[in-house]
C-alpha cells in the first residue's frame, strides 16, 4: 500500500549508569573508588534507501526507541554504548518538526541521512569522581535521558517525467504502455487514486523513470478533488507530460483543461509552471479528434504538439524520444554516440 504521508514519535536511548563500586584486592588495604562509566544510549537516524518504496511501514508502527546504553561495572570498566537505530525511509522523503513544521531535512539522494534524536550521555562511575578532598565518593552519576521528538514526513517521489492532466486523460493507459506497471485503468474519473511508478526502457542500458500522478481538478490547489497531496510529486519531476484529452466525448474542452492544469500547479508552488513541459494531445483513435487539437493549438500558443493514441500506441515512441532528449537537457547527459572535443 502507497502512503506518502506519516507521523511518528522518536526516542533517544537512556545512557547508561554509572557505577559506585570499591577495589578490594588482597594486600590493597584503600583500593579506592573503581566504578567505571555507562555507555552512551542509541540515537536515532533516519536514512534514504531504496529498498523502501512508501512510508506504510512507518504507518503501522509510529514510536522508535533506539536501545539504551548499558551500566558501568567495577575495575573501571565503562558500559557499552548501545548501537544506533536506523530507520530506512524512501528517497525524497522530507522530514519535518512535528511541532513547529521547520524542515530539518531533505532526504533527496541514496544513503543521505539526519540524526533526528540523540541518545543521553552515560553516567559517570566514582572513579571519575574523585578529587583531592573526596578521594573515595560513594555514589555515581545515572544516565541522561534521551531526546524525544515529534516527527512529519512527507515522501516526494523522484521521476525524470511526471504524468500530469485532468481525470480521464489516459494517464494510466499511457503509463501501462511505456513500461511493465500495471496501474489501475478504468473509464471514470479519479481512477488513480495513489502516484504509480513505471521504468521505460530506453535501450543501451538507460531508462526513464515515469510518474503517473492522479487526475487534477480545478481547484485542486485548495482542497478539491483529490486535493494538492499529491502536487507534491509534481516537484521532483525534471520534465512534465502534460496530457489533453482532445476527443469529442472529452468531459472538459482541451483549451480549458490545458489552463486548468496550469491554473493549478501555478497555485500550488511558483516554480512549477517555468519546469519544462511537453504537451501531448491524446486519443486521436476517436473521429473527430481534429477540432479539439485545433483547440489545443491555440490555447498552448505551439504550432504543433504531439499526437498520440494510448489504446492502439501511434506515436508513443517517438514521444518517448522527445522526453528522452528534455530529459538529458536538464541532466546534461551527452546522447549514445556524442562525441567529446
Amino acid at each position: 500500500m502507497f502512503r506518502d504521508e506519516a507521523e511518528i514519535v522518536v526516542l533517544g536511548g537512556r545512557g547508561g549508569d554509572g557505577c559506585a563500586s570499591t577495589r578490594r584486592e588482597k594486600f590493597v588495604p584503600r583500593g579506592g573508588p573503581n566504578g567505571g562509566d555507562g555507555g552512551r544510549g542509541g540515537h536515532v537516524i533516519l536514512r534514504a534507501d531504496d529498498r523502501v518504496s512508501s512510508l506504510f511501514h512507518l504507518v503501522r508502527k509510529r514510536t522508535y526507541r533506539a536501545d539504551p546504553g548499558r551500566p558501568g561495572e567495577g575495575s573501571e570498566k565503562t558500559g557499552r554504548s548501545a548501537e544506533d537505530l536506523i530507520v530506512p525511509v524512501p528517497v525524497g522523503t522530507v522530514i519535518k518538526d512535528g511541532v513547529t513544521g521547520a524542515q530539518l531535512r531533505d532526504l533527496d539522494t541514496l544513503g543521505s541521512e539526519i540524526c533526528v534524536c540523540r541518545g543521553g550521555s552515560g553516567g559517570r562511575g566514582n572513579a571519575s569522581l574523585a578529587t583531592a578532598t573526596n578521594r573515595c565518593p560513594r555514589h555515581a552519576h545515572p544516565g541522561g535521558e534521551g531526546e524525544r521528538r515529534s516527527l512529519r514526513l512527507e515522501l516526494k517521489l523522484i521521476a525524470d517525467v511526471g504524468i500530469v492532466g485532468l481525470p480521464n486523460a489516459g494517464k494510466s493507459t499511457l503509463l501501462s504502455r511505456l513500461s511493465a506497471a500495471r496501474p489501475k485503468v478504468g473509464s471514470y474519473p479519479f481512477t488513480t487514486l495513489v502516484p504509480q511508478l513505471g521504468i521505460v526502457d530506453l535501450g543501451d542500458y538507460r531508462t526513464l523513470v515515469i510518474a503517473d500522478l492522479p487526475g487534477l481538478i480545478e481547484g485542486a490547489s485548495l482542497g478539491a478533488g483529490l486535493g494538492d497531496r499529491f502536487l507534491r510529486h509534481v516537484e521532483r519531476t525534471r520534465v512534465l507530460l502534460h496530457l489533453v484529452d482532445v476527443s469529442p466525448d472529452a468531459a472538459v474542452a482541451p483549451a480549458v483543461a490545458y489552463h486548468t492544469l496550469r491554473k493549478e500547479l501555478a497555485a500550488f508552488a511558483a516554480g512549477l509552471p517555468d519546469k519544462p513541459e511537453l504537451v501531448v494531445a491524446n486519443k486521436i483513435d476517436l473521429p473527430g479528434w481534429e477540432a479539439g487539437y485545433e483547440a489545443l493549438l491555440e490555447a498552448c500558443g505551439q504550432p504543433e504538439v504531439p499526437r498520440i493514441s494510448t489504446v492502439t500506441g501511434h506515436n508513443i515512441r517517438s514521444t518517448i524520444g522527445l522526453l528522452d532528449e528534455m530529459v538529458r537537457r536538464q541532466v546534461h547527459v551527452p546522447s549514445p554516440g556524442e562525441g567529446t572535443r
